[in-house]
């Protein structure tokens, strides 16, 4: 048995007030938003510089405070960009090549920003215009080294996860980086469960971690069954694949 979740999140969200900076909606309420913290523009600058992240052509960038200096990256390399809204309750969307000018990438970067970029995109047409997403980015609470990696309890990115492999476009050969704080990297397993996203590669503001890979990428597409309240009706590409699955 390893570590509980509620029991590693409320360790490290402790530590984390030392590093963290406030959101401007839930300040210091990490149970509400993934936070940015000193140091994340070099753990961008490392995760840029690695093959896993030069090779890729699509990138997904989890919509975390602490992920737009990665964003601003990608829009300088011209990757294609997937990201869904906080919450997913629009569904995803696409920046594509070329469609943020030089001199706004700044502007693009922001959680803010990105919105006047981005194009709304369903699952049918990913599925046709990306085909494949090679990296995906994300930011988290907790992350054992043996590649366990809780959220801030709201199970979003598993979800996109979920959706994303359900319609073919993420599989387990694609990687998995967790940006955090170093004081968000645990020795101590953690319990999981079965949908939960394993991590290939941790980048911190002093590295970047190979993990163990002992937490697999789930196989199990959507678990409809556990799907919280509301999240069917609030979220259109879940509604999307429900349709494809189950409606005649």
């Amino acid at each position: 048995m390893g570590m509980s979740a509620k029991e590693a999140r409320i360790k490290v969200w402790e530590e984390l007030k030392h590093y963290a900076k406030p959101d401007s909606r839930f300040n210091w309420k990490f149970s509400e938003f993934i936070a940015d913290y000193e140091g994340s523009e070099l753990s961008a600058k490392m995760l840029c510089a690695q093959d896993l992240y030069q090779r890729a052509e699509t990138v997904f960038i989890a919509p975390d405070n602490n992920l737009s200096e990665v964003r601003k990256r990608a829009m300088a390399d011209k990757k294609t960009i997937l990201m869904a809204n906080y919450g997913i309750t629009r569904g995803f969307f696409i920046v594509r090549p070329d469609t943020v000018p030089k001199r706004q990438i700044d502007l693009a970067a922001t959680l803010d920003g990105v919105q006047k970029f981005w194009k709304h995109i369903t699952i049918t047409r990913l599925k046709k215009e990306v085909k494949y997403i090679d990296l995906l980015v994300t930011g988290g609470s907790v992350v054992s080294l043996s590649g366990a990696r809780l959220g801030k309890g709201s199970g979003y990115f598993d979800l996109e996860w979920g959706m994303l492999y359900e319609a073919g476009l993420v599989d387990k050969y694609s990687a998995v980086v967790m940006a955090c704080h170093d004081c968000q990297v645990v020795g101590e397993d953690l319990e999981t469960e079965r949908h939960d996203v394993g991590v290939d590669y941790i980048a911190t503001p002093t590295g970047i971690i190979p993990t163990r890979i002992e937490q697999e990428k789930p196989e199990c597409g959507i678990l409809w069954d556990q799907l919280k309240p509301g999240m069917l009706e609030q979220i259109p590409p879940l509604q999307e694949l429900w349709c494809d699955q189950y409606c005649t």
